[in-house]
């Protein structure tokens, strides 16, 4: 069985699928996954004041760079972050 844990291998695929950054909002019940994704060095963590402000720096990320990702705890805001996904689009459509 393979020696890594989740945040290891999480953040083997963000740097797989061309991440060099993730946006994040610590939190009591994502710390330990946010430490082990620290100890890559080739994609950069981005704090965020809060879980809004995180998930709409990722949507103009993966508007420029195909693809992001937000880390944040559950809860009321992990629902805030959600209130981005109906961004619109220059041509109005996803």
């Amino acid at each position: 069985m393979a020696d890594f844990t989740v945040g290891q291998y999480l953040a083997t695929r963000l740097e797989q699928i061309g991440l060099k950054h993730y946006f994040m909002v610590p939190g009591d019940y994502n710390l330990v996954l946010l430490d082990e994704l620290l100890e890559n060095k080739n994609v950069e963590q981005i704090g965020c004041c809060n879980e809004l402000n995180a998930a709409y720096a990722a949507e103009g990320y993966a508007r420029v760079n195909g693809a992001a990702a937000v880390l944040t705890t559950f809860n009321v805001g992990a629902y805030s972050a959600l209130n981005v996904w109906p961004a619109p689009t220059p041509n109005g459509c996803r």
